[in-house]
């Protein structure tokens, strides 16, 4: 059916709240249907996987390594005389903090040799050649109370992008929105029918648009609900998060990309962080773009076609995503029941599952996405995330799937409870040092006994492996600053080695103020989902915002309470530890502080000494996504001015 009347489009009226006239395109429906996470699927694209253990048993095993060597030698550190109960507490909580570490430590350092080398870390190949893809590609934006005009120059400018190439004919777009409530969504749906009536030239891919009456199962929902209408008429589709930007060039190598591969089921790229303008958004910009190309690389290294999905800036094959990966709801209330909240890692799985080939391409540059601005809009963004990856415990035991999929589903969930190990650490660390000091009774290890052991440490070794774990730790930091002093020697930039060592600085800094503040949130997010608190599902905010010192400094009191507190028992109990403690005691102490300064615009001084390649010379992509957006602010304040003075000429 065309619905181009309202008669006509009947049909669609009774799906979607938006005009049918902005949604003209015959359905072409494709059964998603609900899979059983238990049932084991017989596999008819059986692939070779030879040679696939051996870069995952060096990531695996050498991670164990390491963790065995720091556990031996923590152990030595704590049984100077004999070791106790809480010694052996904080012995098992340090180890799998320190293992965690290790294992991504050892991914970075896969993903810097070929890098280094000058190699490609692709685990699918890529066309050398543009070239006319043999299917059509669907370019999905789900929104939710986005900002229109940054869509719209998006929109525009990969439209430009795709015409310079001769491949518009190649894509058609789709907004699929679940804005709620009737005057945001007709404010929003006059902005796009601008759009599409200004792109109906025939030199601009085809642009459509529709918002859902009901939010079912929120993003995954969405795209569900495209799948069925309008899926079996693409190949593939590409999803874009409201912040995602890719060129018009690597949008077509991955179309051919998956032409090249029919047992290809999912493409990931590695988006850049770009247009960051508050001090928190460039620290991220730096560390994503500096040391995320050897973690990216390292991840696809020993990923190879079992890889992960981040939920955006990746293509899809629609015939595999529908067959293998309907999301069923999850059983019991939430926050564990109900909708999957971090759907991409479960679709992931759900591909493997079916035998398709999941993959991961660092080596496609022009993809970027954006950050949220402050703590505090990062911190809401986490505890979603924290709730969906909590969500991923009910799935990873079940029986028909694989082992990298349950891997993933793992690193997911233990990503979050890491952190409230870490504190419960800090914690048995601070209890330890006190019966140490013998201000606190200890435990007696056998009743015969007459007096207790008082736990006993031997500082010197302590500080050795004190040292050797910080080497661990910032070994990715050392490895991205290698790679980009190579990049920056290579393109002849005079000041890129100061610049990139003075940034890890800066970053390094700042991060080690920061983690102690995201481990309490993460935490406390443990804590809330366990006693039953749903996250809910709220707009992303993607603008600076920034927060008064007043209200930073309120909105942490209690960690800077904890803070304070942390250092008074430290200050009584040994001047050592404090100064052991001090990296967590400032985060804490200044949270409030560090929430302010990081939520303003980063400066001048920052900003250049943070500055990434994408900034000095931003892509072609970015420059027309940045004019378009401008133009589409105008012309959408425009379209609201005369809405409302015709509401206004009604009324009167």
């Amino acid at each position: 059916m065309t619905p181009t009347a309202p008669d006509a489009g009947a049909a669609f009226v009774a799906k979607d709240a938006s005009d049918p006239a902005l949604l003209a395109l015959q359905e072409q429906p494709l059964a998603m249907p609900q899979q059983n996470f238990s049932e084991k699927l017989p596999l008819d694209r059986a692939r070779k996987r030879t040679g696939y253990w051996v870069p995952r048993a060096a990531v695996f095993f050498g991670a164990a390594l390491l963790t065995a060597a720091f556990a031996y030698e923590l152990y030595g550190v704590l049984s100077v005389v004999q070791v106790t109960p809480i010694q052996l507490v904080f012995l098992v909580l340090s180890t799998i903090s320190f293992g965690w570490i290790a294992l991504g430590t050892l991914s970075c350092a896969m993903g810097f040799l070929p890098l280094f080398a000058g190699e490609r870390a692709d685990s699918v190949r890529l066309p050398k050649k543009i070239a006319t893809p043999a299917h059509k590609t669907g370019l999905l934006f789900p929104v939710h109370h986005e900002d229109p005009a940054s869509i719209a120059g998006t929109i525009a400018a990969i439209s430009e992008e795709l015409a310079t190439i001769g491949q518009t004919q190649a894509f058609d777009v789709f907004i699929l929105s679940d804005t709620r409530g009737e005057a945001a969504g007709l404010a929003e749906e006059a902005a796009y029918r601008e759009l599409i009536e200004r792109l109906q030239d025939g030199e601009a891919p085809r642009v459509f648009y529709r918002r859902r009456i009901e939010a079912t199962a929120r993003k995954a929902g969405n795209i569900k609900d495209w799948v069925e209408r309008f899926g079996a008429g693409y190949e593939q589709f590409v999803i874009m998060d409201a912040d995602s930007i890719m060129s018009g060039d690597a949008l077509v190598k991955l179309a051919l990309a998956m032409d090249a591969d029919p047992q290809a089921g999912l493409v990931q790229t590695v988006p850049r962080i770009v247009g960051g303008t508050t001090l928190l958004q460039k620290l991220q910009q730096f560390a994503c773009n500096v040391y995320g190309p050897s973690v990216a690389a390292g991840l696809a290294f020993w990923h190879r076609d079992q890889g992960n999905y981040w939920g955006h800036n990746a293509i899809i094959r629609t015939r595999a995503f529908a067959t293998a990966a309907g999301l069923p709801d999850l059983p019991g209330p939430k926050p564990f029941g109900g909708h999957i909240m971090s759907h991409d890692f479960v679709e992931a799985v759900l591909l493997q599952r079916a035998g398709w080939g999941v993959h991961m391409v660092p080596s496609i540059a022009a993809s970027f996405e954006g950050v949220p601005p402050s703590l505090a809009d990062l911190v809401v963004r986490d505890r979603r995330w924290a709730q969906g990856n909590l969500q991923h415990l009910k799935i990873v035991g079940k029986a028909g799937l694989t082992a990298m999929g349950r891997v993933h589903l793992a690193m997911g969930a233990f990503s979050y409870l890491v952190s409230a190990i870490w504190a419960s650490s800090l914690v048995v660390g601070i209890v330890l040092t006190l019966q140490g000091q013998q201000l606190i009774p200890s435990y007696f290890q056998d009743s015969k006994t007459l007096f207790p052991i008082w736990p006993v440490i031997d500082p010197g070794a302590a500080m050795r492996l004190f040292l050797a774990t910080m080497a661990v730790v910032l070994l990715p930091k050392w490895l991205g600053m290698v790679i980009e002093i190579k990049r920056a020697y290579a393109a002849g930039e005079l000041f890129g080695t100061p610049r990139a060592m003075a940034g890890v600085v800066i970053e390094t800094l700042f991060s080690m103020l920061l983690a102690p503040i995201l481990m309490m949130t993460q935490t406390a997010a443990i804590v809330q989902i366990y006693l039953g608190q749903d996250s809910g599902w709220k707009a992303q905010s993607r603008g600076g915002n920034a927060i008064s010192l007043k209200d930073a400094l309120r909105w942490h009191w209690t960690h800077s309470a904890l803070g304070f507190l942390v250092a008074f028992i430290c200050w009584e109990t040994s001047p050592g530890l404090l100064v052991w403690m001090s990296p967590v005691i400032l985060g804490l102490v200044l949270s409030g502080f560090v929430h302010w300064l990081t939520a303003q615009p980063a400066g001048p001084v920052f900003s250049a000494l943070l500055s990434t390649d994408e900034e000095r010379q931003p892509a072609p992509i970015l420059q027309r996504a940045a004019r378009h957006s401008d133009i589409w602010t105008k012309r959408i304040a425009a379209l609201t001015a005369t809405a409302e003075a015709e509401r206004l000429a009604k009324a009167a």
